[in-house]
């Protein structure tokens, strides 16, 4: 997940500091609302999954 993100959200070494508990709408300024549709489709492609619309809100994204 941590690879993901750092790549769809291009933070380089900041990458490293990622841990479960980051915070990260509304403290990274990269994802801004098209950088969430970016890493929504990173993470479907990356792990073969489908992510419905019905199952995202505001809180998905918050760590």
């Amino acid at each position: 997940m941590r690879t993901v993100i750092a790549d769809v959200l291009q933070l380089g070494a900041r990458r490293d500091s990622l841990i479960a508990e980051s915070p990260l709408l509304g403290s990274l300024p990269e994802l801004d609302s098209m950088a969430v549709v970016a890493l929504i489709t990173a993470l479907e492609e990356n792990f073969g999954i489908v992510i419905d619309d019905d199952q995202l809100d505001a809180s998905t994204f918050a760590t």
